[in-house]
This record gives structure tokens, sequence and C-alpha cells, in this order.
């Protein structure tokens, strides 16, 4: 562990880790921001003046919320002289990530095998579209290929409408969370053994993973799951319902909710109806009774359904955008977003981590870095002179 930076944290559950952080794009700096944010060291290598991160301008909001924390290193890994550098790096480092397609961390010498070599308690995370063996380990991923391959765009949407992506990188995300999972597995397991070990996911697994129970139904019973818009496909009825003043999500859970609901909607009688009295029943009659539910919603507003409904312990909610969201005052009440202050010394705004710890929780400590921007002062801590960082730095080398 790199001991002397005058910006270590001086607490943080992960403080004592450190992180050399080789991703790209979304999947792995999703996964290294969970380490950053519980206290770890990150340091962020780069080649020299790369232009190739996406996640749009570094100064912009998703740049920003992906990679802070972090500090900049600026190295050239094709060169012996950055590559040298990066082997000190790893005598003193717990962990490497890296999402490049599975061929080339072998052309760089960024290796399981040849990481292990050099530090036998490294841990390396590796996240790939389509996993490190198999006929397509070499494709490049992207999440909305994932998505699609998933099955999880045949699911989403209105039926009959077509395959429809999720508005989040869903495949992504999940796939970097995991890999964050994987890595805080590793480091407990080493614990005991001393030794490192190799992670790997990859984001058609984790998005094939978070299909959850609409894969379980084609494991376990042999049933493909179809578009169901936004009726939930087994627990009826729950969906959006419109109001006088817009739409509402109601949900609706086995038959205790479902008597409350007819009970608040003062329809007892919908209780012993032949078409809803069963599970079954209101799932075959579902446009059926949506359309009574619709026929009480649009005599009210959003509001006054969502007083009532929770008197009577029904779950339901608004339908926010994302401005609307950010002004309810249970939102603003949980801290979802904090400020950081960034490299020109304005103060941002970047998402928090949605999981607490009562004594040691997570921080937000820094902005994201520019290019390079800690490299003098990560090579005077491996014991580079002045003189030794100009060359390296006149020879292109950071």
């Amino acid at each position: 562990m790199l001991l002397n930076s005058e910006n270590r944290r001086k607490s943080g559950v992960l403080s004592d880790i450190c992180v050399l952080d080789l991703s790209r794009v979304r999947s792995g700096p999703t996964c290294v921001r969970q380490l950053s944010d519980w206290g770890a060291r990150v340091i962020k290598i780069e080649a020299p003046e790369d232009a190739s991160e996406m996640g749009g301008p570094r100064n912009g909001p998703d740049f920003q919320n992906l990679h802070r924390g972090k500090e900049g290193l600026s190295l050239n890994l094709k060169s012996k002289e950055g590559y040298d550098i990066f082997k000190n790096l790893l005598n003193k480092a717990d962990v490497v990530v890296e999402n490049f397609r599975p061929d080339v961390k072998y052309k760089l010498g960024i290796d399981y095998e040849t990481l292990s070599t050099v530090n036998p308690a490294i841990i390396l995370a590796s996240i790939s579209g389509f996993g490190q063996e198999g006929p397509y380990k070499n494709r490049p991923g992207f999440d909305q290929v994932a998505q699609g391959m998933s099955g999880l765009m045949s699911i989403t949407g209105e039926p009959g409408g077509g395959p429809m992506r999720v508005g989040i990188p869903l495949a992504d995300l999940s796939a970097g969370l995991f890999a964050a999972q994987g890595i805080l597995l590793a480091l407990y397991e080493r614990m005991s053994s001393g030794k490192g070990q190799w992670v790997q996911t990859s984001l058609l697994q984790s998005q094939i993973f978070m299909l959850d129970f609409q894969a379980a139904r084609y494991v376990m019973n042999g049933e493909i799951p179809r578009q169901a818009g936004n009726n939930h496909p087994t627990s009826i009825p729950t969906g959006v319902f419109k109001t006088k003043d817009g739409f509402m999500n109601i949900a609706t859970s086995g038959e205790t909710i479902w008597k409350k609901l007819a009970m608040a909607f003062g329809h007892e009688e919908w209780i012993y109806d032949p078409l809803f009295s069963t599970a079954k029943a209101r799932s075959e009659n579902r446009d059926k009774l949506g359309k009574n539910i619709n026929e009480c919603t649009i005599h009210k507003t959003t509001s006054d359904w969502i007083s009532l409904l929770n008197k009577h312990g029904v779950p339901c909610g608004p339908i926010y955008s994302i401005d609307e969201m950010f002004s309810d005052k249970q939102v603003n009440f949980l801290d979802v977003s904090q400020p950081v202050i960034n490299t020109d010394l304005e103060k941002i705004r970047v998402l928090t981590q949605p999981v607490s710890l009562s004594r040691t929780d997570s921080q937000l400590s820094r902005a994201a870095p520019k290019i390079g921007e800690h490299t003098n002062q990560i090579l005077a801590e491996l014991g580079y002179e002045d003189s030794d960082i100009k060359f390296l730095r006149d020879n292109k080398f950071i």
C-alpha cells in the first residue's frame, strides 16, 4: 500500500487498500467508484493526453460522477519505462481493475499470471462484454448489445411494440457492481490465504443475473416471459393508472393487499367477484380489472390517491420526472447527492452511495482528476527524483 500521499484518506472502511484503475467507459469505473467511495486510494492510469475516455467532457456530470475520488497518473504502458513504473506501483497495490477486451490485457502484460508473478497478493478484476473465454470472448462489449442478448429488451416495453432498451446502462452498471463485490470477497479471502486471485464478470452474465425471477421462470418452468408494459407480469393489479392530474403507480401483491385496494376504492364487491376473486382470475381478467381501477383513479389527483391508498396500506407512488424526484422531501432527507470541489475549485454535486454504515460511512473526497494530475506526486512517492520525472515526461513515457 502507498502510504505517503498528502491526499491519503485518514479514515474509511477500505483506507488501507490501493487500487490501480486501468478501466474505461462505464462498467470498470462503476466498479472502482464503489471502492473509492469507501476509502480506497485509487490511482487512475491513463495514457498521456488520452482522448479516448467516454462519458462526455471531463468536467461534465457523467465523467465527474463516475470518476470522483481518484488520483490521476499519466503512463505509457506500451513503453518499457512506463511499464516499469506500473510494476513498481503493482508491488505496493492491492487491486488492479481493467475492462479491456480479453486479448488486450495479454498484449499489455496486465494479465493475472503476469501480475501475480510480480505481486502474488494482487487481485485483478476483469470486466468484459461476454466473458474471458468462449466463442464471443474477443467481441467488443456494449451495454445495449448485452441488454438485447440477455433477453431484457424482449420483456421491456408495451406488448407488441418491439424490443425496448432500459433507460439506463443497466448491464454496465450491474457488471461494475458485481465486480466490486467480487473484489471485496477476494480481499476478505486474502486475509486468511495471503494470496490474490482473478475476479471475472461480464456485461452479459451480469445482465442475465439481473433478470432475476423472469429468467427463473424459464429455468424452472420453461415459461418464456413476454412484454407487459407497465403491468407487473405476475402481481396483479400492479401498474400505471391515470389520475385527475397525471399518473401514478399502484403495486398490489397477495390477497391481503388486494382486499385493501378494493376497500380503498369503495368496491368491496370486487373481492367476491369471480372475475377477480383469485390471483389466477385477476391474471386472466387483467385488462378488465385495470379498466375498473382507472375509472376510479381519474376522479382524484395523484396526491389525493397516494394519501388515501397509504392509509389503507396499499403500496403506491407518484411517477416523477428527474427534477421532481430531486425535489421530493424524502429524497432530500436521504441526501442522495453531495458536493465536491473539482480541479477548478468549483463546487459540483455528485450522487452518493445508496447504503450507509453507522460507524464507517462512505466519503466523497474529491472530484475526478485531470489526466495525469497527480503524476509527479505519485512518482515522488516511488522514489523518482525531479530530474527522473522530467526525463520521463520529455520522452512521453508519462
